[in-house]
């Protein structure tokens, strides 16, 4: 746990509501198996399916912007995650998000690599005016994402990117997720938006609330495409709750899978299928009595 996550935070046991929101969102869930799609990556589709499944969802892949426009009408939310670029996205990812900012449907970003090439800063530039409802990232992508929208006050100068892992840490980048946040919440016609960060101990704020959860376990670092299924999952949850509740159920819900693999697994192979039935078998309160930091205002 970080320096800033202890001394600067306090465990959220009196906020009834929102633990009550989070332990309803995972209860929603399984009850309706909610519909999520996806466009992303290809190096990580599998996972990112089997995630959604095993937490209670349902999902359904597509990279042709006029199939995913019209899932989008009959679901509840969509994930798009711009990893592993081929040459069409950047024309497809522009029509595509289009189409959901003016149908004001939910979707969740997953901004891999920002900073990175030409293209990829193409794409992620146009999604400021469009944006997503949620975003999922770790801390170098947020600092990167921040900079690209023309939203830093110069105050976070992040490591850059290499590839898709992060050089910065959660702490870093608390400065653009509260500002990528509140970009979020601005440009939405129902006035809200999330950012979760993904790293030792994760952050997730709405812009004003902001809150450290410490879990997880190392080993979600040796599998491919961990953060991709999370940015699913946060998906599936996004369409029964709104995105702060969604933000942190999927975060919790993988930090105590993650816990649960490692104590049952003998590596990175094994933790993958120990990491998809735990997410099957964590129930509602397991998710919504997890530790959340809040911090001090």
């Amino acid at each position: 746990m970080s320096k800033a996550t202890t001394a600067d935070h306090h465990d959220l046991a009196a906020d009834d509501a929102l633990r009550a929101s989070i332990h309803q969102a995972v209860l929603d869930v399984r009850a309706r198996t909610p519909l999520a799609q996806s466009f992303t990556n290809f190096v990580t589709i599998n996972l990112v399916a089997n995630a959604q499944l095993a937490a209670g969802g349902t999902a359904a892949m597509s990279y042709l912007p006029d199939d995913v426009i019209d899932i989008a009408a009959m679901c509840g939310a969509t994930y798009i995650n711009v990893g592993t670029l081929l040459p069409f996205y950047k024309d497809a990812l522009g029509e595509i998000t289009a189409a959901l900012h003016r149908a004001g449907h939910r979707w969740v970003l997953d901004p891999v690599a920002a900073g990175l090439g030409a293209t990829r800063t193409a794409i992620l530039e146009a999604m400021r005016d469009v944006p997503p409802s949620l975003v999922r990232a770790n801390a170098s992508e947020i600092i990167a994402l921040d900079a690209l929208w023309g939203l830093s006050d110069g105050s976070d100068v992040g490591g850059g990117p290499a590839g898709v892992e992060s050089t910065d840490d959660v702490d870093a980048a608390l400065g653009a997720a509260k500002r990528v946040a509140r970009h979020l919440r601005a440009g939405n016609p129902d006035g809200l938006g999330a950012v979760a960060v993904s790293g030792e101990v994760d952050l997730v704020t709405d812009g004003e609330r902001v809150f450290r959860l410490p879990g997880g376990d190392m080993m979600m670092t040796k599998i491919t495409g961990a953060g991709c299924a999370l940015g699913g999952v946060a998906a599936t949850y996004l369409c029964v709750a709104e995105p702060l509740v969604a933000a942190l159920a999927a975060s919790l819900l993988f930090d105590r899978a993650g816990e649960r693999a490692a104590a049952g697994s003998h590596g990175p192979g094994s933790f993958q299928t120990e990491f998809l039935d735990a997410l099957w078998a964590i129930d509602a309160d397991a998710v919504s009595t997890s530790t959340i930091l809040e911090a001090n205002r």
